[in-house]
């Protein structure tokens, strides 16, 4: 048998290879915790899952669903997106709920990218924006997210070859793995570059709910002129806990919605209706857990934050996600020092290069573990020894 050659060049998924090792360790009988992929460990919660029950028991939600969602659904997103960020958007054509976001964002470069084409994408950046661009037989072209640039990609210095033949441009705030956060302005100076080369925005925004402090992130689509060039894909899986569950949505440029309800409707069935109407009850219901949860995640972050700092990494406390990235301690690359971390500590956290090149000299942390497992794994991490240095003291 003879697999595809798209096939064979792409990597091997970041988080396959991480619990592969985990995995290694565990079988010598040795105890790990992870760090690692951002799966909220907080429960659903429970007016949802009442929901979702109640919805199983239907027989007519035990049929084939539609790829576009019922309508019901696309006017709770639509109502979610007016209430939250006072932008007002049309069910039927502006709205596309997705069989969660990851679904649509793969898909997404199926409607956009012809082969030899270029995708600009972020790097570091979630896995998935890349990926699927050379599945669909397009090139990514990486831009760095440097931190004395707050981790904003530095459009101006895009060489002209590579905007003659780009065609998306893929963004992501509150950014996963960096933490970092885009304000309107930014928003709207990549309005203005889009239109000036003639691209398409793909906003990917799953952790605006999830924020620090008092602050409030915004939405792509508040930016003036950003659904003429572009879509924001959101989700629950962050905001209600519902990862498991797999739902989430596309929202703005009405022929970008099309283009991707058409190779939805070739490839899938759409969401689970009872999934469905939990996802309704999610976004109409009672808003509250989301300000508990992250208080919860606050709390974490900030005794994340305390350790990594006291054994030598530089970390700064994120304004939004569920992720803290940290700068390794001076004579290590990112893969070295989370080696050396996980053979002392036993502590999983992901190299800074599993996100891209630019990803070098960091780690990332999710926040995502129960409060058990994370006093623990900080104890673990504050007994770390640094072997090139082992007379600095930590205090």
């Amino acid at each position: 048998m003879k697999l595809s050659r798209r096939l064979g060049q792409l990597a091997p998924y970041l988080f396959v290879e991480i619990n592969r090792k985990i995995a290694e360790k565990r079988a010598r009988g040795e105890e790990v915790i992870s760090f690692g992929i951002g799966d909220p460990d907080l429960p659903t919660p429970a007016n949802i899952i009442d929901k979702l029950c109640s919805a199983a028991r239907e027989p007519a939600n035990h049929r084939y669903p539609e790829s576009e969602g019922l309508p019901q659904l696309r006017q709770a997103i639509a109502a979610w997106y007016q209430k939250r960020f006072e932008v007002t958007l049309d069910p039927d054509t502006e709205v596309l709920p997705l069989i969660g976001s990851k679904e649509g964002i793969g898909h997404m470069s199926f409607c956009l990218i012809d082969k030899g084409e270029i995708a600009l994408v972020p790097d570091p950046a979630y896995p998935v924006y890349g990926i699927s661009t050379q599945l669909a037989g397009g090139e990514p072209y990486y831009l760095p997210l440097k931190e004395e640039n707050g981790f904003l990609p530095d459009l101006d210095n895009i060489p002209e070859d590579i905007l003659e033949r780009a065609k998306v441009l893929w963004l992501n705030y509150p950014n996963n793995p960096t933490g970092a956060v885009a304000g309107l302005d930014f928003f709207e100076r990549a309005i203005a570059f889009a239109r000036k080369h003639n691209l398409a925005i793909c906003h990917d925004g799953p952790y605006s709910e999830v924020a620090y402090d008092g602050y409030k992130p915004v939405s792509y689509l508040q930016a003036d002129g950003a659904r003429e060039v572009g879509v924001e894909f959101h989700s629950l899986s962050k905001t209600y806990n519902m990862t498991g569950w797999r739902v989430g949505m596309a929202v703005g440029n009405a022929t970008m919605i099309d283009a991707l309800k058409r190779i939805k409707s070739n490839l899938d069935s759409g969401i689970p209706q009872a999934i469905q109407y939990a996802a309704i009850e999610a976004l109409s219901g009672p808003q509250d857990a989301i300000a508990q949860h992250s208080r919860i995640y606050q709390q974490r972050r900030d005794l994340v934050v305390d350790v990594l700092n006291d054994i030598g990494c530089n970390a700064i406390a994120p304004k939004a996600s569920l992720y803290v990235w940290a700068k390794v301690p001076p004579n290590y690359t990112s893969m070295d020092f989370a080696a050396n971390l996980l053979e002392q500590t036993g502590v999983m956290v992901i190299p800074g290069t599993g996100y891209g090149p630019s990803g070098e000299g960091y780690v990332r942390l999710s926040l995502t573990l129960n409060d058990a497992s994370l006093v623990k794994a900080l104890s673990k991490l504050s007994g770390w020894q640094d072997p090139c240095n082992p007379f600095k003291s930590k205090h």
